[in-house]
C-alpha cells in the first residue's frame, strides 16, 4: 500500500512537470518570441526520448531493481524540471514597449514629432548578436530538458504497474492499478490549476520590484511567471523518488525473452481487431494532444481571456469532464456485462454523439476584432503601413502596445494612433491616452485590446466543449477491453506496449507539431525578432477556430 501511495504520488508530480508545459505554452511562446509549429514541436518533444526506450525497457522489466530504476527516472525528471525553467535565470528581463519611461528604459512610444533620432534605438538596440545567441541557447536548453523528461518517465510507469500486479493479491490488483490510472487523468488537471495559479505573477518577480512593472495580467503583453510552476513541479518529482531507493527488489515472476519479439509483433499487427481499435485510439489520441496543448490559447484569443482563466476552466471543467466519461463508461460494461460487440457499439455511439455535439462549436466564436492597420483599414483610403494621420510621429514598426480607441478600434501602439498625451493612475498605471490624431472624435483611447467581444459566446461554448468531451471518453474503457480480450492472453503485456508506442509515433508526437502548424497558417501579423519570425501578435479569429477546430472534428470522425 505505501508502493501504491509512493507510485501515485510520484505519477501525478511527473505528470505535473509535462502537464505544465501545456499550461504555460501560449506565455513561453510570447516570451521567447516563438511559433505555434515551434512550441508543438517542444511540447511533444519527450515523448521522443521516451518512444526510443520503452519497448526495451517493458521487455527487460525482469531482469533490473525495479524501484532503484524508477527512483532514477524520477531524479532524472525532477533534473529536466529543474532545467526547464533555468531560460528564465540566464536571459535578462522580460522587454516591452511602454508609453511611461522608467528605470529601464527611457524612451516611450508616445507619438513625437521629429524625434526620429531618439525613436530608432527603441526597435534596433534589442538587437545584438547576443540576443539571438540567447535565443538559440533557450531553445536548446528546453529542447534538452523535454528530452531527459522523456528518457526519465520510461521506467516509471511500466515498472511500477508490473511490480504492483506481481506482488498485490490478485483480488487487490485492479484497485490498485485504478488508483494509479485516476491519478494519471487527475495529473493534468492539477498542472493547468498550478498554470493557472503561477501566470497570476509578473515574470520578473524576482528580478524587478513591484513598483516598476507597468502590466496587468489582461494585457497582450503580460508575461507570467512561467518558471516559477516548474519549480514547484520539480522539487515535488524529487521529493517523491527518494522513498524508491529504499524498496526491497524481490523476486519477479518469469517474463518472455527477447527471441519471440518479432513474431509476437507481427501476431498481433496482423489481428484486424486489435488494429482497428489502435487506430481508432491514435485517432482520438491525436485529437487530445492537439487539445491539451493548445486548446488554453485558442481561449484566450476567441473569447479575449488571461492565460491564468484559460487554465483555469481547462483544469477545472474540461478535464474533470472527461474523466466523468471514463468513469461513466466503465461503469456501463460493469452494469450490462457487455460482449465484444457491445462494447465496439458503445465506442461507435460514443464517438457518433460527440461528433453532433462538436459540430456547433465550429460556429461559435467571433472575428478578430478592428486593428488598425492589421485587419482594418479606415474609409479615407490609406496606404497599408503608414497611415497619414500618424506619418509625422514616425512610429518605430516594431512597437506593439495596443490600446483601444474610442472608436471601437484597436491600435498596435499609441504612436500608430498619433496620441501624443498619457495619463497615470495613481499606482504609476496608465489611465488613458489623449489627443490621437488618428481616433475620431474626442481622440481617446485606452490602454489594453480591445478583446473580440465574443464573452457571450464563451459559456456555452465550454459547456457543448466538455459535453464532447465526456461523449468521447465514454469510449476509453470499452475499447481497451476490446483490445484485452480479442488478443491471446500471454501477449497482453506486449500488445499494451505495442498500443502505446503506436499512440505514441502516430499521435502524441505529431500531433501538437500538426496543430502548432496549422494555427501558424492563421496568423495575420507577425512580431519580429533580429530579422526573424517571432510569436503572432494577431490571429484570424475566424480562421483559427475553423482549423483549430475543423482538425479536432476530423480526427473525431476519423475515430468513429
Amino acid at each position: 500500500q505505501f508502493f501504491v501511495f509512493c507510485h501515485g504520488l510520484l505519477q501525478l508530480s511527473q505528470l505535473l512537470v509535462s502537464g505544465y508545459l501545456k499550461s504555460s505554452i501560449s506565455t513561453i511562446e510570447r516570451r521567447y518570441g516563438l511559433s505555434s509549429q515551434t512550441s508543438g514541436l517542444l511540447a511533444s518533444f519527450n515523448e521522443v526520448g521516451n518512444t526510443l526506450l520503452i519497448v526495451f525497457v517493458s521487455y527487460f522489466g525482469s531482469r533490473v531493481h525495479r524501484p532503484r530504476l524508477i527512483g532514477c527516472g524520477a531524479i532524472l525528471v525532477s533534473l529536466a524540471g529543474f532545467l526547464m525553467s533555468l531560460p528564465h535565470f540566464i536571459t535578462g528581463p522580460y522587454e516591452y514597449d511602454q508609453s511611461v519611461a522608467s528605470t529601464l528604459s527611457n524612451t516611450t512610444d508616445l507619438c513625437q514629432p521629429g524625434a526620429l533620432g531618439a525613436r530608432a534605438n527603441l526597435s534596433t538596440a534589442s538587437c545584438t548578436p547576443h540576443t539571438s545567441r540567447e535565443n538559440h541557447e533557450v531553445l536548446l536548453v528546453m529542447f534538452v530538458a523535454q528530452a531527459l523528461l522523456g528518457i526519465g518517465g520510461v521506467p516509471i510507469q511500466p515498472f511500477g504497474i508490473s511490480y504492483i500486479d506481481d506482488f498485490a493479491s490478485e483480488r487487490n490488483s485492479p484497485l490498485y492499478l485504478g488508483i494509479l490510472f485516476s491519478v494519471t487523468v487527475i495529473g493534468p488537471g492539477v498542472a493547468f490549476m498550478l498554470g493557472s495559479a503561477m501566470l497570476r505573477f509578473y515574470v520578473d518577480i524576482d528580478k524587478v520590484g513591484a513598483a516598476e512593472v507597468q502590466l496587468t495580467n489582461k494585457d497582450p503583453r503580460w508575461v507570467g511567471a512561467w518558471w516559477l510552476g516548474f519549480l514547484v513541479a520539480a522539487s515535488l518529482v524529487a521529493l517523491s523518488a527518494l522513498p524508491y531507493f529504499f524498496f526491497p527488489r524481490e523476486m519477479p515472476k518469469a517474463h518472455l525473452v527477447l527471441s519471440g519479439f518479432p513474431v509476437v509483433l507481427l501476431r498481433n499487427l496482423r489481428h484486424p481487431v486489435y488494429l482497428l481499435v489502435v487506430l481508432a485510439q491514435v485517432n482520438i489520441s491525436a485529437m487530445v494532444a492537439g487539445l491539451a496543448t493548445f486548446m488554453g490559447k485558442f481561449l484566450e484569443r476567441q473569447f479575449s481571456l488571461t492565460a491564468s482563466l484559460a487554465n483555469m476552466i481547462i483544469g477545472a471543467v474540461n478535464i474533470p469532464g472527461a474523466m466523468v466519461g471514463i468513469v461513466v463508461g466503465g461503469a456501463i460494461l460493469k452494469r450490462f456485462q457487455m460482449s465484444l460487440r457491445q462494447c465496439s457499439a458503445l465506442c461507435v455511439l460514443g464517438m457518433l454523439l460527440c461528433l453532433l455535439g462538436a459540430f456547433p462549436l465550429l460556429f461559435l466564436g467571433c472575428p478578430t476584432q478592428k486593428v488598425a492597420g492589421v485587419t482594418y483599414w479606415h474609409s479615407s483610403g490609406f496606404g497599408h503601413h503608414d497611415l497619414e494621420c500618424n506619418a509625422q510621429c514616425r512610429c518605430p514598426e516594431k512597437g506593439f502596445n495596443p490600446i483601444c480607441g474610442s472608436d471601437g478600434v484597436e491600435y498596435t501602439s499609441p504612436c500608430s494612433a498619433g496620441c501624443r498625451i498619457v495619463n497615470i493612475n495613481t499606482n504609476s498605471s496608465v489611465l488613458n491616452y489623449t489627443e490621437c490624431s488618428c481616433i475620431p472624435g474626442l481622440g481617446l483611447a485606452r490602454p489594453g485590446t480591445c478583446g473580440t467581444g465574443c464573452s457571450h459566446l464563451f459559456v456555452p461554448f465550454v459547456v457543448l466543449s466538455c459535453l464532447a468531451g465526456i461523449l468521447a471518453s465514454t469510449s476509453h474503457t470499452p475499447s481497451f477491453m476490446l483490445i484485452l480480450r480479442s488478443i491471446q492472453p500471454e501477449d497482453k503485456s506486449f500488445a499494451v506496449g505495442i498500443q502505446f508506442m503506436l499512440l505514441r509515433v502516430l499521435a502524441w508526437m505529431p500531433g501538437p507539431v500538426l496543430y502548432g502548424s496549422a494555427i501558424d497558417t492563421t496568423c495575420i501579423l507577425w512580431e519580429r525578432r533580429c530579422d526573424r519570425r517571432a510569436a503572432c501578435r494577431y490571429y484570424d479569429n475566424t480562421l483559427f477556430r475553423q482549423r483549430y477546430l475543423g482538425l479536432q472534428f476530423f480526427f473525431e470522425v476519423g475515430a468513429f
